[in-house]
């Protein structure tokens, strides 16, 4: 979180702070009025009703999250740099094939259908995505989750928004809800980025399959929007992870560089043929499985395994990020 961050954050905290306190003196209010004794009692019974935050503050608690986020200049600029990936690719592309030749240099190399892009445009959609899912997306997902915790700690505003009646499961589920939301805007910003470049730089058309088969541009740019959100899916497991470290430390920075770090590192054993029986445990393994979307029929298997093992990541590390944040100590 960025020094100019910091008073809007602080401001969003005691803000939040202040409209608990004035719900708590509502309910003393009430607590205080003739017949209620040691507090609200539930109907029908002797018994104290214990007061639990409402579902609306809960979802201004998410909406307050969502606008703080993506009104932060470095989420903006991190969209902006995903969106910049297809036009440099479509603007590649169209230079390399304007002589007639094939693009790749004819031999397969490049992100994944770079050689049908020239023949149609929706292409350039699964090739950004290809592109940008490697590195790109985890890198800008790692730095949202990283902060998310951290960064407030690091600012000072953790123990304002912990006095609300939010608590802290709730605070770090909105937190993870949050990192989810801009997984799906990040995912949506590279599709309709290469979507518009491909359109104006390429034809459109029907498209074919991996498996050689026709389809309308319809059913295309519906299979486009179904690879977008099994991308956006592909990533719950970053996310989680992020959070987790985010757990971890009061530094944002630390946290960021620490995802960032495990996911280069991830994908660099990945890559090992030694380490073949540990590879499709990792996280970033059955990434672009996507592709078989683009068959005809569809293959599920590799995609099944990617979104089980995604849920997995999202288990074990959402739960570990929950552990050690109920225990954790807020000094800051």
């Amino acid at each position: 979180m960025s020094r100019a961050d910091v008073p809007a954050e602080q401001s969003r905290a005691r803000a939040a702070q202040n409209r608990a306190s004035g719900q708590s003196g509502a309910s003393a209010a009430q607590n205080r009025a003739p017949g209620a004794r040691g507090g609200a009692q539930a109907p029908g019974s002797g018994t104290p009703a214990v007061r639990t935050p409402r579902a609306l503050w809960t979802f201004g608690l998410l909406r307050s999250e969502l606008v703080t986020t993506f009104r932060r200049w470095r989420t903006i600029a991190l969209l902006g740099v995903l969106a910049a990936v297809p036009v440099l690719i479509g603007v590649a592309i169209r230079i390399e094939t304007r002589d007639g030749s094939s693009a790749g240099g004819g031999g397969g190399g490049g992100p994944a259908f770079i050689a049908q892009v020239t023949n149609n445009g929706l292409f350039l959609v699964f090739t950004a995505l290809a592109a940008t899912l490697p590195f790109f997306l985890p890198m800008a997902i790692g730095v949202i989750a990283g902060d998310a915790i951290a960064g407030e700690a690091n600012a000072g505003t953790l123990r304002y928004l912990l006095v609300a009646p939010a608590g802290r499961t709730r605070l770090l589920l909105t937190k993870y809800a949050t990192t989810m939301a801009f997984c799906l805007v990040a995912t949506v910003v590279v599709a309709v980025s290469a979507l518009a470049v491909g359109a104006l730089l390429f034809p459109l058309g029907e498209l074919t399959t991996i498996s050689g088969t026709r389809i309308s541009l319809a059913e295309g740019l519906g299979r486009a929007f179904l690879i977008a959100l099994v991308v956006a899916a592909s990533l719950i497991g970053v996310a989680a992870l992020g959070l987790f470290v985010s757990t971890l430390t009061n530094s944002g920075i630390a946290a960021m560089a620490t995802t960032v770090g495990l996911l280069i590192t991830v994908q660099i054993l990945d890559q090992i043929p030694q380490l073949h029986a540990l590879q499709p445990y990792f996280f970033s393994h059955y990434w672009l499985s996507f592709a078989d979307l683009m068959r005809d029929p569809v293959y599920w298997d590799d995609l099944v395994r990617n979104l089980g093992l995604q849920g997995l990541y999202a288990v074990v590390f959402g739960s570990a990020a929950w552990a050690r944040f109920m225990a954790k100590d807020i000094t800051a």
